[in-house]
């Protein structure tokens, strides 16, 4: 499927690097921005899906039975401030050309606030809680707006593969951190230190790779669009015409956006309780989950690298389609795995799926989003992810507190969030939606 015309069109998608970037855009400015990805991918990889949600579950909350759920409604609370505020921040970015200004601004309070997470121990329940929904805010905010820049860098033609290509990266960035955070425990506990020891050394780790990694990104990265000039409403009233304004004018857009929320709340329950569900339902030790999150990572690194040039060859719609036929697959294998060797399996899938479904949604925005509201757009995307990482997790929470700890239970039920999705994406149409774009929505 092709979207976009004129002479930045006219490149195959096979034609190399240089044919997938926009005139003027430089191989060293693409990796000065999929080094953010490589960048922040440590945070969720380490703090998010790995080790400080094991370590909040079974040593800050002391394995309470409402351990998880605390863990989730930090994150949602999070999640919900993001939802309502960043609408009016990307609008506010697009007004002023200040997406780099925003892009620091959130790194800066990423950082800072996980490394306040390092002083986290057991019993420190509502200071751990405060902390993860801050620094999780900050980590969203940075991740909406790294995304905006996609279209300033990538051909209409090539959205997949760049997309893919800093999603694929990211990856590895997640893994470097991961690997030396499993290096650091593995060596910990062999000299007989507790988790409680250990974990803040990991937390202030991975802190300090975020801030290394992302300078590049602040050296080199342009900023291309020129300010709208368009001064958004508060911040409520700009939520509510920016919803009324996709019904009538970006009509696919708007399905983009309820399919968005309805697959992502099936990935966030992935990327945020893999590692509970990993001790809790498998047996996993601290140490074997590390292993289980790193194996997922390097599938979806080779599913994002390889999978966007698949995209741009056989269309938005299709590829996303396949994906989230590959995550009811991957609940399933995960559902009836009795043992490590199955579940090994489907943690390959969601890693394969993971790495596709997250890069084809950003290059999906890309070809529905108007040239000069691209952070207003990425920003709609984040409300739909982020909606659907309260409604995911908490939805998993409540279901393993309601059924007695039946993590099995709530794994099923995730699934439904991915036939949903499906069931929206075929109404969606990106020819049309494409033609809006081109038109403004007029």
């Amino acid at each position: 499927m092709r979207h976009g015309s004129g002479p930045e069109d006219a490149a195959e998608p096979g034609a190399g690097l240089k044919s997938a970037l926009r005139p003027g855009v430089s191989r060293r400015e693409v990796w000065a921005w999929a080094m953010y990805d490589f960048a922040n991918s440590g945070y969720t990889t380490v703090i998010l899906t790995t080790v400080f949600s094991s370590y909040f579950v079974a040593v800050v909350a002391e394995g309470k039975s409402w351990a998880t759920l605390a863990f989730t409604f930090a994150l949602s609370v999070s999640y919900l401030l993001v939802m309502l505020s960043m609408p009016w921040l990307g609008a506010r970015a697009d007004a002023g050309a200040a997406k780099r200004r925003l892009l620091f601004t959130s790194t800066l309070a990423c950082v800072g606030a996980t490394l306040l997470l390092s002083f986290t121990g057991p019993g420190d329940i509502v200071w751990g809680m405060l902390l993860l929904a801050l620094s999780n805010y900050a980590y969203c905010v940075g991740e909406s707006v790294i995304a905006a820049f996609l279209p300033e860098l990538a051909r209409p033609r090539a959205l997949g593969r760049v997309s893919g290509w800093g999603w694929g990266f990211g990856y590895f960035g997640g893994m470097l951190a991961l690997g030396l955070s499993l290096w650091l425990a593995v060596r910990s506990e062999a000299r007989g230190m507790q988790a409680h020891e250990f974990v803040p050394h990991i937390v202030v780790l991975t802190a300090a790779l975020f801030a290394l990694a992302a300078i590049p990104s602040f050296l080199f990265l342009r900023e291309r669009s020129a300010a709208s000039g368009r001064r958004p409403a508060g911040m409520l009233a700009r939520l509510g015409e920016a919803w009324r304004e996709t019904q009538l004018r970006f009509p696919d857009f708007r399905l983009l956006l309820l399919c968005g929320a309805l697959y992502h709340s099936g990935i966030s329950v992935v990327i945020t309780l893999s590692a509970v569900y990993a001790s809790q339902a498998m047996g996993f030790t601290m140490a074997q989950t590390m292993m289980l999150i790193f194996t997922v990572n390097i599938a979806a690194a080779v599913g994002a690298l390889l999978f966007g040039h698949a995209q741009d060859r056989i269309g938005h719609k299709t590829a996303l389609g396949v994906t989230l036929a590959g995550w009811i697959l991957m609940v399933l294998l995960a559902y009836v795995a009795t043992g490590p060797r199955l579940f090994w399996v489907a943690a390959t899938v969601a890693g394969l799926c993971m790495g596709t479904s997250q890069s084809a949604g950003r290059a999906m925005v890309g070809a529905l989003a108007p040239a000069d509201r691209l952070a207003e757009f990425y920003s709609l995307w984040t409300f739909a992810t982020q909606l659907a990482a309260v409604v995911g997790p908490l939805s998993y929470g409540l279901i393993t507190w309601a059924s007695g700890g039946n993590h099995k239970l709530a794994l099923l039920c995730t699934g439904l969030f991915f036939v949903a999705g499906g069931h929206v994406l075929r109404r969606l149409d990106f020819t049309r939606g494409a033609q809006a774009r081109l038109a403004g929505g007029q």
